[in-house]
């Protein structure tokens, strides 16, 4: 039996230099210039707010993000849309697992408008069977309930699945609800540095996965 594949996107599948432009560059300069404030002062209020809510749904929600501080993140995604892009691998990755039968979930944080967006712009939709927003799920995956809610759209065994994600704090989440095989990206943004995911095993290529996968073939697990 195949394991299912569930991948996370911002970090994982896609450079993650595209939200960190959009939220820590795009975003406080767009408020300063409404404000008609320090972008300095500005950023330093952006972070703080940001992280206020980090780990919870609206975190990772734009149009929750627009009414706290009147700006239309949409907007400035749309704006900065050149700067998506596959992280190196990912496509190599994903036509793997097409051509070996895998069944490939994306289970991400972002926004559905977000997602959206990103699956038009790189063009990799139909690599998934299934693509889930947590929005759409009502928590985020940092909570184990989304596992829970996850499987009763998705049909998948934890003792088979394979996840991937950029974010320690999920991969707990992962662990905590019964996820076996857990891995983390090294280098989630071209632009950052790298993390270190301390009782996990960890990849800079999802291409490292592929060896890796064919021995789990061999093995029959």
């Amino acid at each position: 039996m195949l394991p299912t594949l569930i991948l996370d996107m911002d970090g994982t599948l896609l450079d993650l230099n595209f939200d960190d432009q959009v939220w820590n560059q795009a975003l406080p300069r767009a408020l300063a210039a409404l404000r008609g404030e320090s972008e300095v002062a500005v950023r330093a209020h952006v972070v703080e707010t940001l992280a206020a809510a980090k780990g919870s749904l609206a975190w990772y929600c734009l149009d929750h993000w627009e009414r706290v501080f009147g700006v239309s993140v949409h907007a400035l995604e749309l704006e900065l849309a050149e700067l998506i892009a596959l992280r190196p691998g990912t496509l190599q990755f994903l036509e793997f697992l097409r051509s070996s039968g895998y069944s490939a979930i994306i289970a991400t944080n972002a926004h559905p408008g977000s997602l959206a967006r990103k699956m038009l712009h790189t063009g990799i939709e139909d690599y998934f069977a299934y693509r889930i927003s947590a929005h759409a799920l009502g928590v985020p995956k940092e909570n184990p309930l989304f596992w829970s809610r996850l499987r009763e759209v998705v049909p998948f065994r934890a003792e088979h699945a394979v996840f991937v994600d950029d974010n320690l704090t999920v991969l707990d989440s992962a662990r905590q609800w019964g996820i076996r095989h857990l891995f983390g990206v090294r280098t989630p943004s071209s632009t950052g540095a790298p993390k270190a995911f301390d009782g996990y095993q960890s990849v800079e290529s999802l291409t490292e996965l592929i060896p890796w996968l064919r021995t789990l073939e061999t093995a029959g697990k």
